[in-house]
């Protein structure tokens, strides 16, 4: 359950400074989100993925459905209201990258309407969320999840109000390092850090263990984090091993970068197998 967004993405040389316009290299435009790029990361590794979300009745909301079903995910949850499409705009400079969104039809997926999904959500084996949807609707998923045995698998990116509410409720917590500051000293049954080129750690069970990322040329860092977390769902479920699945979840990242844009850089296991 999450966000779907249009993203367009512009390469520049560096970042503008005050009341400069700068010149940039090229400009992409993709499907993404948060929530839909994480349920095409998943269903490209071979799983049965159900999207809640919301769009708009409007072209770049068709063009988002379109590239779920492509995927094979299923999409009959998700929404298409009078708001327009949320819509991600995002700068890549050669050191990083930075993201605006703007939620758009995100904002319209309530708590009511994942009531209704809460059939879905309760057969499944596990619940992905993040931090671009309400934390009213994201509460309310993580509730149904944890009555029905459903794993949680929370994302707090971005780190928000969404977090407060939905922690408590996580069985996985995959933060950023800048996400994991935020934690405190919150400690979740499972605590994963991704680090970047250099791979992640694994918390549980009161020990951390290092995970290595395989090295690669980076084309676009754009979706990594979410190719990272849909790999880990599809492989915690299969393995019950959280070191096991951050192993396959660094290289789905690393896989990631080598891709243009977010959503069609999700990789398959032939991606991740080449690494």
């Amino acid at each position: 359950m999450g966000s779907l967004n249009y993203d367009i993405t512009v390469w520049v040389p560096r970042r503008p400074t005050r009341d400069e316009t700068l010149q940039g290299s090229s400009v992409a435009e993709n499907a993404g989100g948060k929530g839909a790029n994480q349920a095409v990361a998943a269903s490209r590794l071979g799983a049965d993925v159900v999207m809640i979300g919301g769009v708009g009745a409007d072209a770049r909301g068709e063009y988002l459905l379109s590239q779920l079903h492509a995927a094979g995910v299923d999409a009959r949850w998700v929404l298409q209201g009078p708001t327009a499409t949320g819509t991600a705009l995002i700068t890549v400079d050669p050191e990083d990258v930075s993201i605006i969104i703007v939620p758009g039809a995100n904002a319209d997926v309530d708590a009511k309407h994942v009531e209704r999904s809460a059939e879905e959500i309760s057969a499944a084996d596990v619940l992905l969320l993040q931090g671009e949807v309400s934390a009213e609707a994201a509460r309310a998923a993580a509730l149904i999840a944890a009555a029905s045995s459903t794993t949680v698998v929370f994302n707090p990116a971005p780190y928000n109000e969404v977090a407060e509410h939905v922690l408590p409720l996580a069985d996985v917590v995959i933060v950023n390092r800048n996400e994991a500051e935020e934690l405190g000293a919150f400690e979740p049954p499972v605590l994963i850090t991704t680090l970047g080129e250099k791979g992640c750690e694994v918390l549980a069970s009161g020990e951390t263990i290092k995970v290595e990322a395989p090295s690669v040329e980076v084309l676009d860092p754009t979706g990594a984090g979410d190719a990272f977390v849909g790999a880990f769902a599809v492989a915690f479920v299969e393995t019950g091993d959280p070191v096991a699945a951050a192993t396959i979840a660094v290289r789905a990242g690393a896989a990631a970068v080598k891709v243009l844009g977010a959503q069609p850089s999700m990789p398959r296991w032939k991606d991740i197998d080449h690494l």
